[in-house]
């Protein structure tokens, strides 16, 4: 499969899915350890994608997305941002509210 399909997949199939370096629970940079940090207090289940163990998609993603940087959450198929934009939004609040609504629908979806 080409990889920039294999992205959209993962995408596609993962209401909250976060790319970063390393883990969530052993992040492998500062700005994956804030950014997973943040996800992971929003009390929602989500995927991740660990770069480093990934060198296409890290290869590849920056130029899908538009994007230059790790870590990046999705959240229902849309690009959310960066480090710095997840810990603004964690801290103003939206962030949160932005996760429960997407896992949310998810659950609604699948319920249906």
């Amino acid at each position: 499969m080409d990889i920039i399909e294999t992205i959209k997949e993962q995408i596609a199939n993962n209401t909250i899915l976060l790319y970063m370096k390393g883990a969530p629970n052993a992040p492998q940079c500062g700005f994956s350890a804030k950014a997973s940090q943040a996800v992971m207090q929003c009390g929602e289940k989500f995927a991740y994608v660990d770069i480093l163990q990934n060198p296409e998609i890290r290869a590849n993603l920056p130029k899908y997305a538009n994007w230059p940087t790790f870590p990046q959450l999705w959240v229902a198929g849309e690009l959310v941002g960066g480090s710095d934009i997840i810990t603004e939004m964690a801290a103003d609040g939206s962030l949160q509210a932005l996760i429960k609504e997407a896992a949310v629908n998810a659950a609604a979806k699948t319920d249906a």
